[in-house]
């Protein structure tokens, strides 16, 4: 019988955010399968299920994502990821994949799920929604994102200025993610619409880690990747 790949969001990065039912899917399945650094060093999301999971009980299957746009190395390195999946799923083993945040929202197990479909059918998949770190910055900043009938975009944020000038212009509430590398000029952008008063950055919201910086004063910062900013109008 081959086992069950789950998808479990282990919330925004403070330990006691993750569900009852992710819980008890960690506690249950005999693998866990978790995004590794090269370098060795713990991912995100592995150190938020510490408190939860004794290595000496499980097999805690580390599996590197390559950061790269070259699809040929995309596709080798994916081919190897799900295949060091499906070898402990056709033991019959249950295989829980921890990703931050939830797992249907711009998360690595998106790819991995499809994937395994397309190569593997018979493998059950199910999914447990996580806390996302939009909603932990919102919780964080107590800002609300959206009341009534105002809209609210979730945006990759991106280089093209006027892209980004107009999702904000069209929207009440705008949170972008990814914005570490191209803060400067979202930064011009809401000088240009008097907005900076209007907007909060945070990086790793909720986590010990946790960063909440004042815009005004973010300048050339160098900022990680697990960074967002919220524009509410």
């Amino acid at each position: 019988m081959v086992g069950t790949l789950y998808g479990i969001g282990v919330g925004p990065g403070d330990p006691e955010l993750i569900t009852v039912k992710a819980f008890r899917r960690l506690k249950d399945s005999p693998v866990i399968a978790y995004p590794k650094k090269r370098k060795g060093s713990k991912s995100y999301a592995h150190k938020i299920i510490d408190v939860y999971v004794n290595p000496a009980e499980k097999e805690m299957l580390g599996l590197v994502f390559p950061m790269s746009k070259d699809k040929s190395i995309l596709e080798r390195e994916w081919s190897i990821t799900v295949e060091t999946v499906w070898s402990r799923l056709q033991e019959g083993k249950d295989v829980a994949f921890v990703t931050e945040g939830d797992p249907l929202l711009y998360s690595t197990f998106i790819h991995m799920m499809n994937l395994m479909k397309v190569r593997y059918p018979e493998v059950p998949i199910q999914t447990v929604p996580g806390i996302s770190s939009i909603n932990g910055a919102a919780s964080r900043l107590g800002l609300p994102l959206a009341d009534g009938d105002e809209h609210v975009a979730i945006v990759p944020a991106t280089d093209d200025y006027e892209a980004m000038k107009k999702v904000i212009i069209e929207n009440d509430c705008v949170v972008f993610i990814k914005v570490a590398k191209v803060m400067n000029p979202l930064i011009r952008i809401l000088k240009e619409l008097d907005l900076m008063n209007k907007a909060s950055v945070v990086t790793k919201v909720t986590s010990e880690e946790e960063i909440v910086w004042n815009v005004e004063e973010l300048g050339d910062a160098e900022l990680e990747y697990l960074t967002l900013m919220v524009v509410r109008k």
